[in-house]
């Protein structure tokens, strides 16, 4: 053992100036009183260095020999008392913080998603089978946990990126893709079965001409760090579908590589990301830094707990118990300068060495709390703001969390975009019928002005969505009013029962013609009012062509069919269909900056009398103040392509076309009024969702007839002659991407 360095952390191979090679171990470990580095040989066999060099709270230590490919772990020596937040257990061997790859499963768990038995007794701390139940967490076990936990892997990569060629999609242009790697290519047909559930499953060329036939600009991955499986589920033959249970911030799930785990995952995971930006589409990770798979004081030692359990965890007042701020047992301690460098080291190196181009903060309320309150100068979200790399990448607020004070909607700092619950909450109400009026959904399809129009922020800020991963697929919004959770083992109490859905007349799947023709009409007025409305619009993985989970909307521990992609659903018309129409309209919206905003409407109107924005009634006077405060079934929104806030690269206003989307969510057709003068001449019919065959598509009406708009359906018409001061007037701009 040579003395090394403490710079950086992590195991780092290198070969010195006097062309020895060998491998420097740095851990942060403040507190304890020795740390030993842990290697072990192909067969299993231990070897123990005690690092021996202390440097502002680092060990470290540098090894001649030791190759990437190397297994490894830590023991981290120091007292043991709860009471006082000190749980260092020698016994229990722990995974660097900072290591890029993970061989291994935790004991129980395979990679084909059926779960067997429960974490064993030797990964906690303490003794889990004490008989006083109320200081069950405080007395240590000794018992060696290395034969059940994985190791970190020593890595060693040079690549600089050379070759690839980030997509840098404008906000205002993105569409993103929420999916989930293993789940969305575990059934494709194209993708050899080798390859099904792993990177390079979703860089097969199959995978992604599916992405770019849709026309998305990004993909967002749902967890690919390192994680874990709860006990509870282990027990239950289940497993953590979702990863959200990080237990590694820098290595990538090694249950998706199908090239190997002693490092091949980290090249694997930078060919899905080349390929996908090859062919134009940005990697968004949905990143998990509130909390970790180590849980409450009941939990098992895995990594921070032992290595400074008060340096790495937010604690009570008594220091035994953990704050919990997520639901999950335990909160990170971001205040903590160790910490904050654990994350943003962490996120820099996804950036700069695996390629990816942003991120979607989980429960990222919590990272924002100072002591206890939820603060927008925190010293996370200062850090952010002012790193280099960081500050230019995407950045995606799931603005609240599950303590008080936590819902944090449009508070977010000008850098961020944020996930708009609000949108996808009014958005469901409309289509259901169950709005009080039409307030709440003309800010929301808008832009959300009321939440966002403040700092410098745009539009862009509003990441809209209807379905997330969690919750209701598309189609079970449509199909179930009810949550079906049974198959998860927790009595149905599990999974939001807020769920805004309307099944249309019949629980469930059902035979009826008239109902599932109802359902598919539903589910066209959703992602057309969805890629329509101003602000980013986020899709899940399958909505577009029909996917459901049974009614399932928390199916965070299916790794089964529940949750994984139908590909086979693309081989009926109707399904085929949504999918034709879900590219049409993304297509339609890439092609229209009016329907990519980067401004907010002003509602001004202008010497012609037009408005960049204006609302209609049924029959086609523009909404009152009294109108906004009834209740109503239906309403027009124009967008003027004339009257966009925006410029080209070249100084030159940007001209687009005008267009009218008519919303009508009554159960009988409706005769609705052409706004005429001076908004348009004559309107052509892009989008009718009444009918899955496009029926009146492509039919011209003059302005100021009456256009018959089918019960429950939306229609979008494009101006195509102008009329009154508007169609003299001479264009001093062009019409631009």
């Amino acid at each position: 053992m040579w003395t090394g360095s403490s710079e950086p952390l992590g195991a780092r191979f290198r070969v010195g100036p006097d062309g020895v090679a060998g491998t420097n171990f740095a851990l942060w470990a403040g507190g304890a009183e020795a740390v030993e580095l842990c290697l072990f040989a192909a067969d299993g066999t231990e070897t123990r260095c005690m690092l021996g060099e202390l440097t502002h709270e680092i060990w470290h230590g540098f090894v001649p020999g030791v190759l990437p490919g190397q297994r490894y772990g830590y023991r981290v020596h120091g007292r043991w008392d709860p009471w006082m937040g000190a749980r260092w257990n020698p016994a229990k061997l722990l995974l660097d913080p900072y290591a890029r790859a993970v061989d291994g499963e935790f004991t129980g768990y395979g990679r084909t998603g059926t779960g067997r038995g429960a974490l064993p007794a030797e990964m906690y701390g303490h003794v889990r089978d004490w008989p006083q139940q109320h200081v069950a967490d405080t007395v240590r076990d000794e018992r060696d946990s290395a034969p059940y936990v994985p190791k970190g892997v020593v890595v060693h990569d040079d690549d600089d990126w050379a070759d690839d060629h980030r997509p840098k999609t404008p906000w205002a242009d993105s569409v993103i893709y929420e999916l989930h790697v293993r789940g969305f290519t575990m059934r494709h047909p194209r993708i050899p079965e080798r390859l099904r559930g792993t990177y390079a499953g979703l860089a097969h060329p199959a995978a992604i001409d599916h992405l770019r036939g849709l026309g998305v600009t990004a993909v967002e991955l749902l967890p690919v760090h390192q994680f874990a499986h709860e006990d509870h589920l282990l027990r239950r033959g289940l497993g953590n579908y979702w990863g959200y249970n990080s237990v590694g911030y820098f290595a990538p799930h090694a249950a998706y590589s199908a090239s190997g785990t002693r490092g091949e995952q980290v090249g694997e995971f930078k060919r899905m990301v080349r390929a996908l930006h090859t062919a134009g589409i940005e990697v968004i990770l949905d990143v998990v830094y509130n909390h970790t798979a180590e849980a409450g004081e009941y939990g098992p030692t895995l990594s921070l707990r032992g290595i400074d359990n008060r340096g790495y965890y937010r604690l009570q007042g008594d220091l035994r118990r953990y704050a919990d701020y997520t639901g999950c047992g335990n909160t990170l301690h971001v205040v903590q300068p160790n910490v904050l460098r654990l994350i943003t080291d962490s996120l820099r190196y996804w950036v700069t060495e695996m390629g990816v181009d942003g991120f979607r903060f989980d429960l990222a309320a919590a990272l924002a709390r100072s002591m206890h309150d939820v603060d927008m100068l925190s010293p996370f979200l200062a850090v952010i703001a002012q790193d280099p790399v960081l500050r230019r990448v995407k950045l995606i607020a799931e603005p609240w969390d599950v303590g008080s004070g936590g819902y944090q909607v449009g508070s977010f700092p000008p850098l961020w975009t944020e996930w708009n619950d609000r949108y996808r909450d009014a958005v469901r109400d409309f289509w259901r019928g169950s709005l009080p009026d039409v307030r709440d959904l003309g800010y929301r399809l808008s832009g959300s002005s009321d939440l966002y129009a403040w700092g410098g922020r745009r539009p862009y800020a509003s990441v809209n969505f209807i379905t997330a991963h969690d919750g209701f697929t598309l189609r079970d919004l449509v199909s179930y009013e009810h949550k079906h959770n049974e198959a998860n083992g927790e009595g149905n109490r599990d999974g939001t029962d807020d769920n805004r859905a309307w099944n249309c007349g019949a629980e469930g799947e059902s035979d009826d013609p008239a109902v599932r023709a109802l359902r598919r009409r539903q589910l066209r007025n959703m992602l057309t009012t969805l890629l329509l409305s101003t602000g980013v619009p986020m899709l899940v993985a399958g909505d577009e062509m029909g996917r459901t989970q049974g009614g399932n909307n928390n199916a965070y521990c299916q790794d089964d069919e529940t949750s994984w992609v139908d590909w086979s659903l693309l081989e009926e018309p109707g399904w085929r269909a949504l999918r034709d129409l879900t590219a049409r309209l993304i297509a339609l919206r890439r092609a229209h900056p009016v329907l990519r905003r980067r401004a907010f409407f002003s509602g001004r109107q202008t010497p012609d009398g037009l408005r960049d924005l204006a609302w209609f009634t049924a029959d086609g006077a523009e909404m009152t103040e009294a109108d906004w405060y009834a209740p109503t079934s239906t309403i027009g929104m124009y967008l003027s392509g004339r009257d966009i806030a925006q410029r080209d690269p070249q100084g030159v206003p940007v001209i687009d076309d005008s267009f009218l989307a008519l919303l009508h969510t009554g159960d009988e057709a409706l005769r609705c009024t052409l706004p005429g003068a001076p908004w348009a001449g004559a309107y052509e019919v892009l989008v009718d969702t009444a009918s899955e065959a496009d029926q009146g598509v492509g039919v011209r009406h003059r302005a100021g007839t009456r256009l018959t708009v089918g019960a429950r359906s939306a229609v979008l018409l494009k101006v195509v002659e102008a009329a009154g001061p508007a169609a003299a007037r001479t264009d001093t701009g062009r019409k631009t991407e």
